[in-house]
């Protein structure tokens, strides 16, 4: 049994998926178990990771585990829960920008998944990181910003429009996600992930237009408006700073959708593609 967190969300909901599709069995665990849209042999546990009594229930009969955290503390109980249920294995959904070199990480993101994998690694357990940049992270915010604004008009708001980022196929970062929970040469391995070709925001929003059929452009907010504007849980200094860093050069492409999965990534204009019901009107 395979235990997938955070399992409604674009990536774990694509990690169920892939896994049902391959024959394995699968259990996801998220905080509403009702009308999920999850495949329906999966096996639907209601809980999170703040909560101890429902880990320990998730973890019963399970061999490996997918993990994406966003809660602060969680990692001693998570893991005794997982020792405590024989788990074998868990796949991080990690960040990169972790430093391994550095005596103290560069920002609270980094320094929260850095310290999750530092637990980890000195638990007993087998364990994949898998070091998702934040550039590369933008398909997934689009999802969750931009339907919105774009079903409202013709214009998507942001900030630092020529800051170039990797953006990743929830599809593909899931297919790593797979390889990672159901392949034993993958413990212990740390991988950096990323997008096949790095985009600016202008340009992610002219391929979004090309997938929707309709004129969309992209209006760059000053920053401390864009900062207002990302709300008070959104970590807007660190996505701010990784997308300054990006005005002026390209964002960081790694190979490891290829390596892993052995096929090249999927482009923006699939995800545009895929996604494309999720940006029209309602």
């Amino acid at each position: 049994m395979i235990l997938v967190t955070a399992a409604t969300a674009p990536v774990g909901r694509e990690i169920v998926g892939q896994l049902t599709a391959a024959g394995h069995p699968v259990r996801a665990l998220t905080r509403d178990a009702e009308n999920t849209g999850l495949p329906a042999t999966t096996d639907i546990v209601a809980g999170d990771l703040a909560d101890p009594e429902s880990l320990a229930i998730a973890m019963r009969g399970v061999s490996t585990v997918f993990l994406l955290a966003v809660v602060p503390g969680f990692a001693p109980a998570f893991l005794a829960a997982a020792k405590e249920a024989g788990v074998r294995r868990v796949v991080f959904q990690s960040s990169g920008s972790v430093d391994d070199t550095a005596a103290e990480q560069p920002h609270a993101v980094a320094a929260f998944h850095h310290d999750i994998e530092r637990q980890l690694c000195e638990s007993g357990l087998e364990w994949t990181m898998l070091r998702l940049e934040l550039s590369a992270a933008n398909a997934i915010q689009w999802a969750f910003d931009v339907p919105g604004q774009v079903r409202a008009g013709d214009v998507v708001r942001g900030p630092y429009a020529q800051a170039a980022g990797a953006p990743i196929h929830p599809a593909d970062f899931a297919a790593i996600a797979v390889e990672a929970l159901t392949d034993d040469t993958h413990a212990g391995r740390t991988y950096p992930v990323t997008g096949p070709r790095s985009l600016t925001h202008a340009e992610q929003i002219a391929l979004l237009a090309e997938a929707l059929d309709r004129p969309l452009r992209y209006e760059e907010l000053p920053v401390e408006q864009a900062r207002t504007a990302m709300g008070p849980h959104a970590p807007a200094d660190v996505l701010l700073d990784d997308w300054a860093r990006h005005l002026d050069r390209p964002a960081p492409i790694t190979d490891t959708i290829e390596t892993i999965t052995g096929r090249p990534g999927r482009t923006y204009a699939q995800w545009a593609a895929d996604y494309r019901g999720d940006f029209l009107s309602r």
